[in-house]
C-alpha cells in the first residue's frame, strides 16, 4: 500500500515527554536512538550528545554532514562550559583573491565558500574531556546505520529533492561528487526509501580510530587538500592541521527571573540576548496578545540589525560584546519600541540548512549541540570516496573591507548556527535551541517568551506558529498563524506575508528539568521528522 508521507490532511498534536533518567531531543527518530542507547550503556548526556550528532550526519544528511561546523553549551557537574567548532577561512582566503576570480560578492556554493570545518574535532574535544564512553564506542552507531542503510524519512527527503535540483544548477566537476554520492540513481532518495552510505562510514571509522586526527592531519586531510588543488579551491591540509576548536565563557542576559546563555561571537547568539534583553526594559508584557506580539518582533528585528552590522569574530568587532548587552544601551534601544511597526537601523553603543539536539542524564548533566553543513547540504562540495559534505559558512563573509565581517584569512565568519541554555539561580533548567539559518536567534526569542512569559511546556512552545523577520518592516508568517493577528499587526505598520513552507521557520528542541523533583520535561519540533526519547 502505497501513502504519502508529505499529506496530513487533520491536525495532529503532540504532548510533552516525561522522563528522569535520561532525554535524547532531535530532528530525525533514528538520531534520537542512538543517543539513547548510549546512555543505557552507561554513557553521560557528553556521549549521548556526540552519538547523537554522529549519528545524524547519516540519517539527516540534508542539513548537515562530516564537513559540518558545530557549537556546543554542556552543564557538567554543575557548571557551564561552551565549546566553539567553527573553522577560520583557509590562509589564501583574500578578498583580492575571490575578486580576481571574478566575484564581487562571497559566492553560495562551490569551493570558495569553504572554511575549516570542525565538528569532527567538536566531537573529539567533548569526548576527551566530559565522556565516560570510549570514543570509538561513540560513532559505532552511526557507522552501523551508514552500512546498513536506514529509510529516510519525509522532511529529510524533501530537503534532499530540493538539494537536488539547486546543485543542478551548476556546472562543473566539482558538483560531480555531489550527485554520485547523494543521487547516484539520478534522484534523490524517496520518503522510506532504504538509503545506505559506505563512504561515509569508512571516514567515522578513521574518525573514530583517531580521535578525529585523520581528518585534519591524515588521509582524509590530504583527499581534502588534492581535491580542493585540482578544482581551484583555496583550502589545504595546513589550514586543517592547524584548527583546534575553542573553549568560551557563554554569555548571558537576565529574563523574566531566569538567565539565557548564548555562545559568544562569531556566533549570533547575541542577537537573542539583545532581543530578551530590551523586552526585559519593557517590562512585564500585558494581557493583550497585538502589543505582547508586536513588542517581540520590534526587539528582535533591533537585536538583528545590530547582530548583521557587528557580529563576527569577538576581537574583530567594533562594539564589545559587553557594550551591546549594556543596560543603559538595551533601554535606549527598548525606547525605540513604539506603536507601530519600525523600519530598524542598526545602533551605536560606543559612547563618542543545520541539526540541533538537546541530552540530559540521570547525573544532573545536560547538553545543548548544533551542528551544520549551512544552505541545507552545504557547499554542494563532496569530497570523493569519502562520504565528507563541505559546509559553505564563508558565504557569510563580506568582500568589503569596512565591513566588521570582512574576509580576511584565519578569521572566522557570522555564524547562524546557536544553542541556547536557561539557568536559574544558578542551578540548570536546560538546553533549547531552534535551526535555521537567520531564523535562529528570532526562534530562540520566541521559544524562550512563549516558556517563561505565557509559560507554555517545551512542546506547546515549539508548536506556537511563529513569524519571521525579513527586512525593513516585512514580517514573514507561517501558513496556519492566525488571521487575526496578521491582520491585527498590519494595522500597525508590519508587512505581513504568508509563507507556504514551515520548514523555513526553523526546528528546534528542548529539555527541561524540573528543579525540585528532577524530572525531565522534553518537546521536539512539529515541523520536522522530529523525536524526544525519555529513560
Amino acid at each position: 500500500m502505497q501513502h504519502d508521507a508529505h499529506y496530513y490532511p487533520n491536525p495532529s498534536r503532540r504532548m510533552a515527554t516525561f522522563g528522569s533518567r535520561g532525554m535524547v531531543a532531535t530532528s530525525q527518530p533514528l538520531g534520537a536512538q542512538v543517543g539513547m542507547q548510549i546512555l543505557q550503556r552507561g554513557g553521560n548526556a557528553v556521549d549521548a550528545a556526540i552519538a547523537t550528532a554522529a549519528a545524524l550526519t547519516i540519517v539527516e544528511p540534508s542539513s548537515n554532514g562530516l564537513g559540518s561546523d558545530a557549537f556546543a553549551i554542556v552543564w557538567v557537574n554543575g557548571k557551564l562550559h561552551g565549546l566553539n567548532a567553527s573553522g577560520p577561512a583557509p590562509q589564501a582566503a583574500t578578498i583580492e583573491a575571490i575578486k580576481t576570480l571574478g566575484h564581487e560578492r562571497m559566492p553560495q556554493h562551490g569551493l570558495l565558500p569553504v572554511t575549516v570545518p570542525g565538528a569532527p574535532a567538536a566531537w573529539a574535544m567533548l569526548s576527551e574531556r566530559f565522556g565516560k564512553l570510549p570514543f570509538a564506542d561513540l560513532l559505532a552507531p552511526a557507522i552501523a546505520l551508514a552500512e546498513e542503510g536506514f529509510p529516510v524519512s519525509p522532511v529529510v527527503n524533501q530537503m534532499w529533492e530540493e538539494a537536488f535540483v539547486n546543485y543542478r544548477r551548476y556546472d562543473g566537476a566539482a558538483f560531480q561528487p555531489w550527485f554520485d554520492t547523494f543521487a547516484p540513481h539520478g534522484r534523490a532518495p524517496r520518503a522510506g526509501e532504504r538509503w545506505a552510505a559506505p563512504d561515509h562510514a569508512r571516514t567515522l571509522r578513521a574518525i573514530a580510530e583517531t580521535h578525529a586526527r585523520a581528518f585534519y592531519e591524515g588521509e582524509l586531510a590530504e583527499r581534502i587538500d588534492a581535491f580542493f588543488r585540482e578544482h581551484g579551491g583555496l583550502l589545504r591540509r595546513e589550514d586543517l592541521a592547524a584548527f583546534q576548536p575553542e573553549w568560551v565563557d557563554p554569555i548571558s542576559t537576565r529574563y523574566r527571573g531566569h538567565d539565557v546563555w548564548e555562545i559568544p561571537p562569531n556566533g549570533s547568539g547575541l542577537i537573542a540576548l539583545q532581543a530578551l534583553g530590551m523586552l526585559e526594559r519593557l517590562g512585564e508584557e500585558g494581557r493583550d496578545p497585538i502589543e505582547t506580539l508586536h513588542r517581540r518582533i520590534e526587539a528582535t528585528k533591533l537585536g538583528y540589525v545590530d547582530g548583521l552590522r557587528y557580529v563576527t569574530e569577538r576581537d574583530a568587532m567594533g562594539p564589545s560584546v559587553e557594550e551591546l548587552l549594556a543596560d543603559d544601551y538595551l533601554r535606549t534601544r527598548a525606547g525605540l519600541i513604539g506603536e507601530r511597526a519600525l523600519d530598524p537601523r542598526h545602533g551605536n553603543p560606543i559612547a563618542g540548512g543545520t541539526v540541533y539536539l538537546a541530552t540530559a542524564d540521570g547525573e544532573g548533566n545536560m547538553v545543548s549541540f548544533i551542528q551544520s553543513n549551512y544552505m541545507g547540504f552545504g557547499s554542494g562540495i563532496v569530497v570523493p570516496g569519502t562520504g565528507i559534505s563541505l559546509q559553505n559558512r564563508g558565504a557569510s563573509f563580506s568582500l568589503d573591507p569596512d565591513h566588521a565581517n570582512a574576509l580576511a584569512p584565519g578569521k572566522r565568519t557570522y555564524h547562524t548556527i546557536i544553542p541556547g541554555f536557561i539557568t536559574r539561580d544558578g542551578e540548570a533548567v536546560g538546553p533549547f535551541g531552534v535551526m535555521g539559518g537567520f531564523m535562529q536567534p528570532q526562534g530562540h526569542v520566541q521559544v524562550v517568551t512563549a516558556m517563561l512569559d505565557d509559560h507554555l511546556n517545551p512542546q506547546a512552545a515549539l508548536d506556537l506558529p511563529r513569524w519571521k523577520w525579513m527586512r525593513g518592516r516585512t514580517v514573514e508568517v507561517e501558513p496556519h498563524f492566525p488571521d487575526h493577528l496578521a491582520q491585527a499587526l498590519a494595522r500597525r505598520g508590519h508587512y505581513i506575508v504568508k509563507a507556504a513552507d514551515p520548514i523555513s521557520f526553523g526546528r528546534g528542541q528542548v529539555i527541561l528539568r524540573d528543579r525540585e523533583s528532577g524530572v525531565l520535561c522534553g518537546g521536539t519540533e512539529p515541523r520536522t521528522d522530529g523525536a524526544v526519547l525519555a529513560w
